[in-house]
């Protein structure tokens, strides 16, 4: 099994990268979708947050208000932190609980979206990782018609993340969005090519197919065990 590591920046273009890969029926696991839910009312994950942050945080419906929750870490790197402490370890799980299913599925490629791939030490188990990079500026730029907000809320957002380049110099391959989308489909279509490529036979061993293969040799060698056993035993 090839785990293929999704990562990039706020207004990156990373998600529009994950849907080029969805649109080739390509298995994506979505960090921000996992965090979501660990966040619905009632699991674990809220409780959690309203403990750490208190009842300020909630709608009238008692759903986290995300958007209040997010001025509140992008303005304060010590509550920033507080947050992806007490999450990290259930979106963790729900990460790897999603790969497990799609494992047992049979597929051999799965593609994890992480924006903080490397910030959260998930990298470790992602290969190759594909980056979604732009210019400082351009994100900026981005960001802020994205959003439609003020250039320092932006950057404020921007800060809260590990650099784009720092994040280049780490990965395997990297997409440059800063031009067309016609560009970065171009770019998509070389990387594809790449992460289609035979399965090593580390990767291969570690998929289901792999494993099936793995456990039917033990049988194999159980039996043919048994068998001469029997044979010596009836001489």
């Amino acid at each position: 099994m090839r785990i293929v590591g999704l990562t990039g920046g706020i207004a990156s273009g990373k998600s529009t990268v994950s849907n080029l890969f969805k649109a080739h029926d390509f298995p994506v696991v979505d960090a921000d979708l996992v965090a979501r839910d660990v966040l619905k009312k009632g699991n674990t994950g809220w409780k959690k947050v309203v403990s750490a942050f208190g009842d300020d945080i909630l709608q009238p419906d008692g759903e986290v208000d995300r958007p209040k929750l997010g001025q509140i870490i992008f303005s304060n790197p010590e509550k920033r932190k507080l947050l992806n402490r007490v999450l990290a370890p259930y979106i963790w799980f729900g990460i790897v609980w999603e790969v497990l299913k799609l494992w047992m599925e049979g597929f051999k490629i799965i593609v994890v979206d992480v924006p903080l791939l490397f910030e959260a030490k998930m990298d470790k188990w992602t290969k190759p990782i594909v980056l979604v990079w732009v210019d400082s500026e351009t994100q900026l730029q981005r960001l802020m018609l994205r959003d439609s907000t003020s250039e320092d809320d932006a950057q404020n957002k921007i800060n809260a993340q590990m650099s784009l380049d720092l994040k280049k110099t780490k990965a395997d391959l990297v997409i440059d969005n800063t031009g067309s989308l016609k560009d970065l489909r171009e770019q998509f279509r070389s990387i594809l090519v790449i992460v289609t490529k035979p399965l090593t036979w580390t990767e291969f061993g570690f998929s289901r197919r792999g494993v099936a293969l793995f456990l039917l040799s033990i049988v194999v060698g159980v039996l043919m065990y048994f068998q001469s056993s029997l044979y010596t035993s009836s001489l």
